[in-house]
């Protein structure tokens, strides 16, 4: 992650963010859609570690999403601590039309926390929300969960590929603004040294 102070360049970033939940809740199509905007209605377990890089414009800055995907190793329980390494966003997605799924966001989140710094934006990620005859999870129920976790929600679909953009968008725009908060109080402390040194010597 690079950026420049006060000399006028072009601030680039880079952020790392974590696709997690279970296995076929639809983490590869989410990331499919957002990068490609594909859909893959017949989409096997991903197999090998596969990221997308994709730019997106955040206020004037480009940023870049280096998006991971958990390439099936959920499946084994076996996501390793290497994936999570300098994540600094994360979408939990579960299948609104399997419980089991959503019951399993407390685990996700402790292995995630367990791996990464505690501070990692997160948001909860209904996804299939085209299975409406089908849902098992209310949006109530999640937005509750969400509120009490401190997380973001949003209920998505890969399939029609509503709120796609926005999730993605939602994680990428609050680590922008956490470090742009971090990058200015850094830059007023910098102001306020030489002022500090003076006043000391006198």
């Amino acid at each position: 992650m690079a950026f420049s102070g006060e000399d006028g360049q072009t601030e680039d970033y880079l952020f790392k963010i974590v696709l997690i939940g279970d296995s076929a809740v639809g983490k590869s199509n989410l990331l499919a859609r957002f990068a490609r905007d594909e859909f893959y209605p017949n989409s096997k377990s991903t197999i090998g570690v596969e990221f997308q890089t994709q730019k997106m414009d955040i206020n004037g800055k480009e940023v870049k999403a280096q998006i991971w995907d958990t390439a099936g190793q959920e499946r084994f329980r076996a996501v390793t601590s290497a994936y999570y390494r300098g994540a600094v966003g994360a979408l939990l997605v579960y299948d609104i039309s399997r419980r089991q799924t959503f019951d399993s966001v407390g685990r996700w989140l402790n292995e995630l926390h367990t791996h990464s710094d505690m501070n990692v934006v997160t948001i909860l990620v209904g996804n299939k929300s085209d299975l409406k005859d089908a849902r098992e999870v209310t949006v109530a129920e999640a937005k509750a969960l969400a509120e009490a976790q401190g997380l973001f929600f949003m209920e998505t679909s890969a399939l029609d590929s509503s709120n796609v953009i926005s999730a993605f968008r939602t994680v990428v725009e609050e680590i922008h603004r956490i470090l742009s908060r971090k990058v200015m109080a850094s830059q007023e402390l910098k102001k306020q040294d030489p002022i500090s040194i003076v006043q000391d010597n006198v």
